[in-house]
């Protein structure tokens, strides 16, 4: 079966009917236990110090991986990632790009998935049909969403982990199906959680760790991944145009906005944590997210692989402290 990456979240269904092995280059860089490493012999091949973090890692990750095709989303993701391609190219890596049109127009759109299609050489009838795959994967997973905020039943980080994997499936979408399985059946017979203060994760994954196991050993815990949620197609549409149009993260930050404000109702959330990472344009949106919700926002930043650190602690700690005052 043969691997295909990509640097952010694509129409999954295209890879599954062709019959590759998923692969999000992320999720290869951020678990592999050199990560670190990996930056550092990106930056030795040349990589600037003031690049993201997630790109130097992706850019090692490939080539350590044995990976020689990917597809780079070069728009509605990351600004370098064309030049990405373009340095993976020099190293015989087949490069495919992928572009979310901007005002998310519905025709644009159908013309990038169709010339992926193309590109892989299967039809609609296969992509509607792997469609109806991942969908009943993706029902499971939103169930263990719901049973995070509703029934709270679940951590911050197992909703976290388990909406991620949809990404790519964990490049096999049977295996992960059987571990959500598994995971469902326990969770919901578990007790409910007891943590006092219901927080909201907005922003890019995490490149830090240890950041929901310290919030919960201080009564809080994260009830609303936005991001993650959103790798999960979560409003079960039947129309895999209107998914992909519907899917926030490659767009405009009002668009995101909307679905943020009606989930951080919905999920009775106290607070928002916002996580950026460093040298990423999407920086900037906090000014944005902090003049259109009215709810105490902590702002995070993360740079390269590590544990939380204890500055970050202490900022944690307070944050949460002003919440309590307001319960």
């Amino acid at each position: 079966m043969q691997k295909i990456g990509f640097t952010s979240t694509i129409p999954l269904e295209v890879l599954i009917a062709a019959g590759a092995r998923p692969v999000d280059l992320n999720n290869i860089f951020i678990t592999n236990p050199e990560s670190i490493s990996m930056i550092d012999e990106a930056e030795l091949a040349g990589l600037p110090r003031n690049v993201c973090a997630w790109i130097k890692g992706i850019y090692s990750a490939v080539l350590a991986s044995g990976i020689n095709e990917m597809i780079g989303v070069t728009e509605g993701d990351c600004s370098y990632t064309k030049a990405l391609m373009e340095l993976l190219s020099l190293k015989g890596i087949r490069v495919h790009p992928f572009a979310y049109p901007a005002g998310r127009d519905a025709a644009k759109l159908k013309g990038e998935i169709e010339n992926l299609m193309a590109h892989l050489g299967v039809g609609w009838e296969e992509v509607n049909e792997a469609k109806r795959r991942l969908d009943g994967i993706r029902a499971k997973v939103h169930e263990i969403d719901r049973l995070s905020w509703e029934e709270d039943r679940v951590t911050g980080e197992e909703n976290h982990y388990f909406q991620v994997c949809t990404s790519d499936m964990n490049g096999d979408p049977a295996a992960f199906e059987a571990e959500v399985d598994g995971f469902l059946a326990k969770a919901r017979l578990r007790p409910a959680r007891k943590e006092r203060i219901r927080l909201a994760y907005l922003g890019v994954p995490p490149i830090v760790s240890g950041l929901y196991r310290f919030l919960e050993e201080h009564d809080a815990r994260v009830v609303f991944n936005e991001t993650q949620r959103q790798f999960s197609m979560p409003y079960g549409l039947n129309d895999m145009v209107e998914q992909y149009r519907a899917y926030t993260y490659p767009y405009d930050i009002f668009h995101r906005i909307e679905d943020i404000a009606r989930e951080l109702k919905l999920r009775r959330v106290d607070g928002i944590i916002h996580y950026v990472q460093s040298f990423c344009f999407r920086q900037m949106e906090d000014m944005v997210l902090r003049q259109s919700i009215q709810l105490p926002i902590l702002t995070l930043e993360g740079d390269k692989p590590s544990e939380v650190d204890a500055r970050t602690k202490i900022r944690v700690e307070g944050f949460l402290e002003l919440l309590e005052d307001r319960l």
